[in-house]
């Protein structure tokens, strides 16, 4: 019985966490510092859109978006040209390699890491602006379905559960960090292709606090789960976890899904 209450327990936090909370917005303007907005986007034409619209719509102005085609066969540079101050092409896949070229190029002081398939409400960078302070290393916001599925739901409430509560670690297809942070830190490990996310912010965090932020929400898209099936993603991500904690993963590859 006591396990059965911890499990219910557990799922109530869960869903809690998916809960949206009400951002705290500052009366005066918040500081006009320039964000740099690094989208790695690998054969995203289907969902790039999306994203860079939702891009469109922030309340605050004083950002800069650069896409970075990595080892693309489809039409994401067509989709990404005139809807970003930057695009760089790259002939190879690598994700680490993409994220670090795009940080290398960024003007901005705070960076933002964003997923090509994972769209900003339009509070999203007022809020991050406001709530990312000096002694903040590294952070990420709300993570939120693409659907309604309860199923879904609950992955994201969880996650969002662990990485607020638990873990003090992780992403929601967002990170943010300080430029200056990034750089000392060596940046994405360029031969890890899973949990390359949490990596690096385990190494951020040797400079500040991480920090989640609730108030406001990334939608991101839940393919892997509906091509690859509930339980089968869920095994998958807890074994990551498991060995991201006591092996190597740098043998470890992602399937693509798109």
């Amino acid at each position: 019985m006591r396990n059965r209450a911890l499990v219910l327990e557990t799922l109530k936090k869960a869903f809690e966490a998916e809960r949206p909370l009400r951002p705290r917005l500052a009366t005066q303007p918040p500081p006009t510092r320039l964000i740099s907005i690094i989208i790695p986007a690998h054969n995203e034409e289907k969902y790039l859109a999306r994203t860079l619209q939702a891009l469109q719509h922030q309340n605050y102005s004083w950002f800069e978006v650069i896409v970075v085609a990595n080892g693309c066969t489809d039409g994401t540079e067509r989709v990404a040209r005139g809807r970003c101050q930057r695009l760089i092409v790259l002939s190879q896949k690598s994700l680490g390699v993409a994220r670090n070229l795009g940080a290398r190029m960024a003007q901005g002081d705070l960076l933002v890491f964003l997923d090509a398939d994972t769209c900003l409400e339009p509070l999203a960078l007022r809020v991050i602006v406001q709530r990312f302070g000096k002694t903040d290393a590294a952070a990420t916001i709300r993570g939120r379905p693409d659907c309604e599925r309860s199923a879904y739901r609950l992955v994201c409430g969880l996650k969002n559960f662990l990485h607020r509560a638990v873990l003090h670690s992780g992403s929601s297809g967002v990170i943010v960090c300080w430029k200056r942070h990034f750089i000392a830190s060596g940046g994405f490990d360029e031969g890890l292709e899973v949990r390359e996310n949490s990596e690096l912010i385990r190494r951020l965090k040797s400079f500040g606090r991480y920090k989640y932020i609730g108030e406001v929400a990334a939608t991101t898209s839940m393919r892997r789960y509906r091509q690859r099936g509930f339980l089968r993603m869920s095994w998958l991500w807890a074994t990551l976890w498991v060995l991201s904690c006591f092996g190597d993963l740098h043998h470890r590859r992602y399937e693509t899904v798109r």
